[in-house]
């Protein structure tokens, strides 16, 4: 498997002509605790600093060909914007569940969007046979290590900001955020304790690590659209979460939801993910009531309905 290390370092040396920096702020009522708000990057979630660090890894002649991806929303935007800036045509297949809002997001930031078939493996299938066909580059959500070391300048940031970090919650979908993420800090910060985060209704990955092998793991409908959903086989993704994350944490639709509602008094943009890391440290926090503790707020997209659920 490649060594992201270094390409974390690369990432951070560049992805910053699209991406920002995003604050790290005390989480309210805790005297110890942080939030970092990635939902404040351009595309509304952390999708974006891989993405961006994929597109500017190619060379010239895979540039000009144009890149294609799928996606269950934030992917996609983050590719759509990305692309939009460095000037690279980008096309993003959809499954059908996909909210019309979120492809009208997409399709706002100048890429093409095409849907195919009920659920997102059959939009990644078309997907990568379209990218195979027309000689374009396709662009994994996680299973790649551009996307993994672009997701990692988080934690450059975090180093930053937080030097003496103890633990960051971080919710887990393919497994590319807590990879990147894990693999710096693993380097730069050992001591701090890296924690998958998961709805009970939806942790595949987690499943996958306890089996010792990826399968098709049972999942139900979960408030976190975007970390649904299974995770490819021969994923980096799988190996490099075994070696950083220290622990997991499971909770409910209710405390998710919950979560989501606190924050959202807070004046955050929420989705279901940033809910799951958020819910996951409440349910924890009195073993981490004496420590600098990170609770990563990946994004604020959610779904109309589930956006609705926020205001009721």
């Amino acid at each position: 498997m490649q060594n992201i290390l270094p390409l974390i370092d690369e990432a951070a040396a560049r992805v910053y002509a699209v991406v920002e920096e995003t604050p790290l702020v005390p989480l309210p009522g805790s005297a110890s605790a942080y939030a970092k708000l990635e939902q404040l990057q351009t595309s509304g979630s952390f999708k974006l600093r891989g993405a961006t660090n994929k597109l500017m890894s190619l060379n010239p002649a895979a540039a000009a060909a144009g890149v294609v991806t799928s996606s269950t929303g934030n992917h996609g935007l983050g590719v759509a914007t990305a692309a939009k800036v460095l000037g690279i045509d980008a096309e993003v297949f959809l499954s059908a569940h996909v909210a019309a809002a979120k492809s009208d997001k997409i399709r706002e930031r100048g890429a093409r969007i095409r849907v195919v078939g009920e659920d997102p493996l059959a939009a990644e299938v078309a997907a990568r046979a379209a990218a195979a066909e027309s000689g374009r580059t396709y662009i994994s959500p996680y299973n790649d290590p551009y996307v993994v070391a672009g997701q990692g300048t988080v934690a450059v940031e975090l180093v930053r900001q937080l030097p003496d970090l103890d633990a960051i919650f971080i919710a887990v979908g393919g497994g590319g955020l807590i990879g990147g993420i894990g693999t710096y800090l693993r380097a730069a910060a050992p001591r701090a304790e890296i924690i998958g985060c998961w709805p009970e209704n939806s942790p595949v990955l987690y499943e996958c690590l306890k089996a010792g092998r990826i399968y098709d793991a049972p999942e139900t409908a979960t408030l976190s659209e975007s970390t649904a959903g299974g995770v490819e086989e021969n994923s980096i993704t799988f190996e490099l979460c075994r070696q950083v994350m220290h622990r997991a944490v499971l909770v409910t639709e209710d405390e998710i939801l919950r979560a989501m509602r606190w924050g959202h008094a807070q004046g955050w943009a929420m989705e279901g993910a940033s809910g799951v890391a958020l819910a996951a440290y409440r349910k924890e926090a009195a073993r981490y009531a004496n420590k600098k503790a990170v609770v990563l707020i990946c994004g604020g997209n959610p779904s109309p309905a589930i956006g609705a659920l926020l205001e009721s």
